[in-house]
């Protein structure tokens, strides 16, 4: 909770807690590695009550408007009796009751076990199922590289955004790239102002056509 207040305070937009990849609360979540025999395990709704009681103590300690959201693996990708899609659904419904604002949606990390069929927005459809069932504000992750293809996402209704993590390790100047794509502009600071291709004749990525 005072970390949560201290993030409000020093200025930031927006926090996230992090329920997903086998970390603490994606742990309780799971059968597979939740296997408490008292009121934190056993059945989903003991799965859910420690991650829910952290998540309402955050929420009540920053103001009500701060934006406030969960990061979630929606499945554990090992086969049956684990967490899955449907169980993810009904901890998101249990977080909007909570006055959680928007579920930042990936998948697996909990078991060595685990089989995931990855491939180009591979977790986007988990997200799409999430924010009909649970209508929520959803963000869709997983190999999310190409700026057409994180449109197409948001525009087709899938998610309400995108996150891209490894397109931003390969091309840290990811969304200035993509703003041209669709030939539109981001602002750059003057210190990089020298480097822009319009000046320097270079073409722009993902647009051969400039």
């Amino acid at each position: 909770m005072a970390a949560a207040k201290r993030s409000v305070k020093i200025g930031f937009d927006v926090i996230e807690l992090h329920m997903a990849h086998g970390y603490l609360f994606h742990q309780f979540l799971s059968p597979v590695s939740n296997t408490r025999i008292d009121e934190y395990g056993q059945k989903l709704e003991g799965r859910m009550k420690f991650p829910l009681e952290v998540f309402k103590a955050v929420r009540n300690s920053i103001p009500e408007n701060f934006p406030l959201g969960v990061r979630l693996s929606a499945t554990d990708w090992i086969g049956d009796s684990t967490w899955d899609l449907s169980e993810a659904i009904k901890f998101g419904v249990e977080l909007k009751k909570l006055g959680c604002q928007f579920l930042d949606v990936s998948s697996g990390g909990n078991s060595p076990k685990q089989k995931i069929l990855s491939g180009p927005s591979y977790q986007a459809g988990f997200a799409a199922e999430i924010k009909k069932k649970v209508d929520i504000t959803t963000i869709a992750v997983g190999q999310i590289t190409e700026p057409i293809q994180a449109e197409s996402i948001i525009g087709t209704g899938q998610a309400d955004m995108v996150t891209i993590g490894r397109g931003m390790l390969y091309n840290p100047r990811w969304a200035w790239h993509a703003a041209e794509v669709f030939s539109s502009e981001c602002p750059y600071p003057p210190q990089y102002a020298r480097a822009h291709h319009s000046l320097i004749g270079l073409p722009i990525p993902g647009n051969p056509q400039k």
